[in-house]
C-alpha cells in the first residue's frame, strides 16, 4: 500500500496566460504566458495499490455527503463513457482512459484517507484528483514519467471530460512549492522560485456566484487576432505587461522584499480590471471587491487580487505577520467565507559541509603509515602544491559554506590538522615565504577557524561515519564530500555551489551524478530515473541499484540522453543530506543495536534509499570533471590531470 499526497494550487500572478499562450501556435505576435503558481496545503491524502480493476473509495470525512464508492472494469470505452458522463468521477476515469489507452496498464485501487482541499472554489480541485490517479498508475506501474509528464497526462485526462481546464490548474503536481510556468504554444516549462523570507499568504472562497465557461468564452473571442482597441489590450494585458508583472514578482520573492510584492499584487488586480474585466460581464465581482477594499483588512495584509479566473471566485492576500494572517483567517472566516492558510518558507540555504577522513587508506599503503591520504600533495594549475584537503576547504568556501566539520578516525588524528590550520610557522620560515606566499598563509589559518571535528570511534560503515556529525548538522541540510576525491569545475562556479544553487530550487535530498561507461556499473552504485528538464542535468531518482552487473543495467538503469541513447549514471561524489537522512540513520543504528548487531555497517546508500522513497531524490549532473585519488591508478591520473 502506497500513501500518496497531491496539493491543491493558487496562481499568484499571470492568470489566463496559459491558454493564451497556446495561441501561439497560430500567432506568432503573441507572447509566451507566464504564471507563479504554488502549491497549497491542502489537498488530497490516499492510499494506492494495484488492482484488476479501476476503483475508488473514500473514508474522508469532508466528501461523506457526495461521495459513492466507484469501480469500472479496464476498459477503454467504458472508462471514456465514464468521463463523458459529467459524474462525480468523470474527471478520474478521463485520466484512468488514457493510461489504458497508451501505457496498456492494469487496474489501481485508490483510497482517499483525508481531503481538505476545498472543491469548486478555483484551487483546483479537479486537477489535483487528476495528478492523483496519474501518479498512482506512474508509481504502481513504474511508467518512469516525470513530473511534467504526470502533470501532461492529468491535463489531457481532464480534456476528456466536459471540463475545459486551464494548462496551469495541474501545477498541484509540483507540490508546495512556487513555480514559474511559461506557455508557449503547446510547449510548457516549470522552473522552480526561490524564496528568501517567509510569506504569509491567506486565500479564501468567496462563497459568491461565478461563471468560469462565460468568463473563457467571452476572453477567447479576442484571440488569435485582435480586432478592436479592447482585444489589443487583453493582448498586452496577458502578454508584454504580465511579463512585467512576472518578473518583478520572481525579484521580489528571491529578494525577501515582502511590502513590494503585496502592492505589485494590488496593481496586478487593477491592470486586470482595467484592461481584463471590461471583455466579458462575467468578471463583474462586487464582492471580490468589497473584500479587497475592506477597511478592516488593509492594516493586516501588504496587498490582495482575485485568484484564477477571477469573477466572485476567490480572493487572496499577502499578510504583513504571521500573527496578522492569522486574524486575517478569522476575520473573513466570520463574514461567511472559507479562508485557508499558505505559508510558502524560505529554502534553508547550505551553509555547512561534512568531510569523512577516517579511512586509513590501504589501498594507498605504505605512504598512509605517515601521511593520511587527505594530506597527499596535489600539484595545482596556479603551481602552488596543495593538500587534498586543502582544495576541498577551498572550494567550499568559494561556495558559501561557512562550517565545515571533519569525521576522523580518532582524537590523535587531530594533531595532524590542528598542525596545518591552525599552528603558525615560524618566522625563519614565513620570512622565507614571498609576499604571495605569506598572504596565502593567512588564508590557511583562516580555514582553520571554519573546522569542527567528530570521531568516529567503532567502524561500522560510512553512513556510520557520516551520522557522528548529527550534532553538527542541527536540523540544517549539509554538503557532505568525500575525502579522497577533488572536483574541477567546467564553469565559473566550483561544483559544490552548483550543487547547492539546485538544492534552493528544488529543496529536497539530492546527490551529484555523472555517467560512467557500461562495463564499469559493476563497481559503483547506479542510479535511474527520468529527466526533469529538457538540458538533461536534473534527474529525479527513481532507482538505487549497487554495483549491478552489466547485463542488468543495460535492460533496467539506463537513463535516455537527448539521442535517444542510453546512459548510465553513477554518485559523482557530492551530496546535499536533509535532516531526514539523519534521523533514517539514527533509525537504522538504532535496529542494529536493538538486534545486538554491534559489526554490521551503516550504509549510507541505504538510508538515502530510504529517505528517497518517502520523499524523492533528484540528481544533478554538475558541470565538472571528478578525480578519485583513493587508489594508486586513480592517484597517478589526479596528479596527471588536475594540475592541467
Amino acid at each position: 500500500m502506497l500513501k500518496l499526497f497531491v496539493p491543491g494550487r493558487l496562481c499568484l500572478f499571470g492568470e489566463h496566460t496559459d491558454w493564451a499562450g497556446h495561441y501561439r501556435t497560430m500567432n506568432a505576435d503573441i507572447l509566451p504566458g507566464a504564471s507563479i503558481v504554488t502549491g497549497i496545503e491542502q489537498g488530497i491524502f490516499a492510499e494506492v495499490e494495484k488492482s484488476t480493476i479501476f476503483e475508488m473509495h473514500s473514508d474522508a470525512p469532508e466528501l461523506a455527503d457526495v461521495w459513492r464508492d466507484f469501480s469500472c472494469r479496464m476498459s477503454e470505452q467504458e472508462l471514456k463513457r465514464v468521463a463523458k458522463s459529467g459524474s462525480f468521477f468523470s474527471y478520474c476515469a478521463g485520466v484512468a482512459s488514457y493510461m489504458l489507452e497508451w501505457y496498456k496498464v492494469g487496474g489501481v485501487r485508490i483510497r482517499i484517507t483525508d481531503m481538505t482541499l476545498p472543491m469548486k472554489s478555483g484551487l483546483s480541485s479537479s486537477a489535483a484528483i487528476c495528478v492523483l490517479v496519474a501518479r498512482a498508475f506512474n508509481i504502481l506501474y513504474h511508467l518512469n514519467l516525470n513530473t511534467l509528464g504526470e502533470m501532461n497526462i492529468a491535463y489531457l485526462g481532464e480534456l476528456r471530460t466536459s471540463s475545459r481546464c486551464g494548462r496551469l490548474d495541474q501545477a498541484c503536481a509540483f507540490g508546495v512549492k512556487p513555480n514559474l510556468m511559461t506557455f508557449d504554444g503547446d510547449e510548457i516549462e516549470v522552473k522552480p522560485l526561490n524564496v528568501k523570507k517567509t510569506l504569509y499568504w491567506v486565500f479564501a472562497d468567496l462563497c459568491a456566484e461565478k461563471d468560469t465557461i462565460k468568463i473563457l468564452s467571452d476572453l477567447n473571442k479576442a484571440y488569435p487576432f485582435a480586432s478592436t482597441e479592447g482585444e489589443q489590450n487583453l493582448h498586452k494585458a496577458l502578454g508584454e505587461w504580465n511579463h512585467d508583472i512576472v518578473n518583478k514578482a520572481i525579484k521580489y520573492m528571491a529578494s525577501g522584499d515582502a511590502e513590494s510584492l503585496g502592492q505589485l499584487m494590488t496593481h496586478a488586480e487593477e491592470m486586470f480590471d482595467e484592461h481584463i474585466a471590461p471583455m466579458s460581464p462575467a468578471l463583474w465581482a462586487p464582492k471580490l471587491h468589497e473584500v479587497l477594499h475592506d477597511p478592516n483588512i488593509q492594516p493586516m495584509v501588504w496587498g490582495g487580487k482575485g485568484v484564477g479566473s477571477h469573477g466572485d471566485g476567490s480572493v487572496q492576500f499577502l499578510a504583513r505577520t504571521a500573527e496578522d494572517q492569522q486574524q486575517l483567517l478569522e476575520y473573513l472566516n466570520a463574514q461567511g467565507m472559507k479562508a485557508y492558510s499558505l505559508t510558502l518558507h524560505p529554502v534553508h540555504t547550505v551553509r555547512k559541509a561534512i568531510i569523512p577522513v577516517a579511512g586509513f587508506g590501504t589501498r594507498l599503503y605504505p605512504a598512509t603509515r605517515s601521511l593520511k591520504k587527505d594530506f597527499f600533495p596535489i600539484p595545482c594549475s596556479d603551481g602552488m602544491v596543495r593538500p587534498v584537503i586543502l582544495i576541498l576547504l577551498e572550494e567550499l568556501v568559494k561556495s558559501g559554506v561557512e562550517e565545515i566539520c571533519l569525521v576522523l578516525g580518532s582524537e590523535e588524528e587531530r594533531i595532524q590538522y590542528t598542525d596545518f590550520f591552525e599552528r603558525q610557522l615560524s618566522e625563519e620560515h614565513l620570512s622565507k615565504l614571498n609576499k604571495e606566499a605569506q598572504e596565502y598563509e593567512n588564508r590557511i589559518l583562516d580555514l582553520g577557524k571554519r573546522l569542527h571535528y567528530v570521531y568516529q570511534h567503532e567502524k561500522r560503515g560510512f553512513g556510520h561515519a557520516v551520522f557522528q556529525a548529527v550534532e553538527f548538522a542541527n536540523n540544517e541540510p549539509v554538503l557532505l564530500l568525500l575525502g579522497d576525491t577533488l572536483y574541477r569545475s567546467q564553469s565559473n562556479k566550483p561544483c559544490a555551489l552548483q550543487l547547492i544553487e539546485q538544492y534552493e530550487r528544488y529543496n529536497q535530498l539530492m546527490v551529484s551524478i555523472h555517467p560512467i561507461p557500461l562495463g564499469e556499473v559493476s563497481h559503483y552504485g547506479i542510479l535511474s530515473g527520468v529527466w526533469e528538464d529538457k538540458e538533461n542535468m536534473h534527474l529525479n531518482v527513481s532507482v538505487m541499484h549497487e554495483k549491478p552487473k552489466a547485463s542488468y543495467a543495460e535492460e533496467f538503469l539506463g537513463v535516455r540522453n537527448k539521442e535517444g541513447e542510453k546512459e548510465y549514471y553513477s554518485v559523482f561524489g557530492q551530496y546535499i543530506l536533509t535532516p531526514e537522512v539523519f534521523a533514517q540513520l539514527e533509525e537504522d543504528i538504532k535496529k542494529a543495536d536493538e538486534e545486538g548487531d554491534k559489526t554490521r555497517e551503516i550504509e549510507l546508500t541505504a538510508a538515502l534509499e530510504a529517505v528517497r522513497q518517502k520523499s524523492g531524490m533528484m540528481g544533478i549532473r554538475l558541470k565538472g570533471t571528478m578525480y578519485d585519488m583513493g587508489n594508486p591508478t586513480a592517484l597517478r591520473n589526479c596528479v596527471r590531470y588536475f594540475s592541467k
